[in-house]
Formats: structure tokens, C-alpha cells, sequence
């Protein structure tokens, strides 16, 4: 089921007011979007990173020219979109693919039935300070692209909820039109494809705390969720929230359907493996 910007912004906004926090999930499949939303929450995100994580390889392969990311994410549209229910998805879209039109792309995802987007791939998870990062924004595929997928997005009455990664992102990300603010703390810890390299929780709500303030600051309707590095289980998620102000969900792609999966998976067939002859 497909829902407008304000649709989807009035769902959200009761939740917070029912004082629920606002869950999103990352879906690589057709069964963690089914199960996920069985189990309450309030978005759901198709991306690259999801087909790749779910085939066992780390979610950073979505920033690698392993597939288009923008094609691999309509044909995820096709598997993810029929057994969604009443749910608002949304489509992660490569805002720096110099080989869309990115008005005529975003258009085609509505009429495919995303309600919303999100920028990934991001150049927003390379080094600011990086070579590499440098020149990609010097040849027309920096992070300013994103933003004007965003802007473009909510133009035409569609939800986003991008990812920021400091305070000068969440700024332009809000002046921009965005309606729900991701602060990405990093790759997620934990699992065994999992990064092991990230901050402390502390210092991510440190962190999430000054990404919200910025935003507000700029358009102070938008909303506020959490992402990634250390807060990769719902303890971690709690202690974040509980220890920052205005901030009022989670965004859990490994969280929710990678960890998860990992577990259960090897629990069950250790389970069968149990029996005796």
C-alpha cells in the first residue's frame, strides 16, 4: 500500500505522541518486510545494501561496483512492495549516479509504489577528509547530490528520511525538505559480518544529540531517529534515546533482519543437529 508525504507524517507523528519511538527496518527480502512489519514497525527501506547483506556479505558492498544500486533497488521494489500491507516503503536511492535523471527516476519509484526515499548509497560514509572523498565531491558526485535527490523527493509530496552524518548534513538535509532525520553512527557492529571498528554509546548519543539540535535548528517540524555503529541491538537503541533529548526512534537494517536471521538460523539447525539416532 502506497501513502503521501502527509499520510505517512501523521502515522509517524502519533506514534511519537502515543509515546512510541518510530522503528524503521531495512528490507532485503521479501520475508524480513513481511516479518518485520508483523512485528510493528513503522517503516520499511529497500536498498542495495539489503540484497547484499542477506546473501552474507557486508552492507558496505552497496558502496562498491558490485551492481547498479539504483536498478537493484526497483527490482527489489518488485519482491518487497506485493507482500507489504500497510506500511509506507521507502526506496534508497543513489543520488549521485551521474547516469539518472533524477527527477524522471524518483517519478518512476512513486509510480512503482514507493511512498518514500532514502539517500544510499552515501558518499556520506567516506572520509570527509579522505582523497577520495575529496575528489568526488570535486567531480560531480558529492554529497550535495543527495540532498537534491531529497529536495527533489519532497517536491513531489513523497516522505524522506535521510541519512546525516554531522551537523552541517542535518542543516541541509532539513532546509532541503526532509521530514525524518537519520543520525548514521557508522557501519553496525556486531554478527559476523559486522563492523568491529566504532564508537562508544556514549559518544554516539553525544553525536546524535548534536545532529538533532542542528536539524531542528533549521526546520524544527523534522524528526530525529538513530542508526548504526554501536547501537546495533534494542538495549543499545534504548540507551541512546534515554540519553538524548528530541530524539525519537531507530532506523535497524542489520539490526532487525541480519542479526536476527544469523541467530536463528544457526540456533534452529544446531536444534536439529541435537537429535539422536
Amino acid at each position: 500500500m502506497q501513502f503521501d508525504r502527509q499520510d505517512s507524517m501523521e502515522r509517524l507523528r502519533d506514534a511519537v505522541g502515543s509515546g512510541d519511538p518510530i522503528i524503521g527496518a531495512g528490507a532485503g527480502t521479501g520475508i524480513s518486510a513481511k516479518f518485520a512489519e508483523r512485528g510493528g514497525v513503522d517503516l520499511l527501506i529497500v536498498y542495495n545494501s539489503g540484497r547484499y547483506r542477506m546473501n552474507g556479505r557486508g552492507s558496505l558492498a552497496g558502496l562498491l561496483p558490485y551492481g547498479d544500486a539504483n536498478e537493484i533497488v526497483v527490482e527489489m521494489g518488485h519482491e518487497v512492495l506485493p507482500v507489504v500491507e500497510d506500511t509506507p516503503v521507502l526506496a534508497g536511492v543513489n543520488g549521485t549516479d551521474p547516469f539518472r535523471q533524477m527527477d524522471v527516476f524518483v517519478e518512476k519509484l512513486k509510480r512503482q509504489g514507493f511512498s518514500g526515499v532514502q539517500n544510499f548509497p552515501t558518499v556520506g560514509l567516506i572520509d570527509e577528509d579522505s582523497q577520495f572523498r575529496r575528489n568526488l565531491e570535486e567531480t560531480g558526485m558529492g554529497y550535495d547530490k543527495e540532498v537534491e535527490m531529497i529536495r527533489e523527493a519532497s517536491e513531489r509530496g513523497m516522505l524522506t528520511c535521510p541519512y546525516v552524518f554531522d551537523e552541517r548534513q542535518a542543516r541541509e538535509m532539513a532546509e532541503a525538505g526532509a521530514d525524518v532525520i537519520v543520525a548514521h553512527m557508522g557501519l553496525t557492529t556486531s554478527g559476523d559480518i559486522g563492523a568491529e571498528t566504532s564508537l562508544d554509546l556514549d559518544t554516539a548519543a553525544e553525536r546524535v544529540q548534536a545532529i538533532r539540535d542542528a536539524a531542528v535548528e533549521a526546520n524544527e517540524d523534522v524528526l530525529v531517529i538513530c542508526h548504526g555503529g554501536p547501537i546495533a541491538w534494542p538495549d543499545d537503541a534504548r540507551y541512546v534515546i534515554e540519553n538524548t533529548e528530541g530524539v525519537v526512534g531507530f532506523f535497524g537494517a542489520s539490526s532487525i533482519e541480519r542479526l536476527p536471521t544469523e541467530e536463528a538460523i544457526e540456533n534452529q539447525a544446531r536444534e536439529f543437529k541435537d537429535i539422536s539416532l
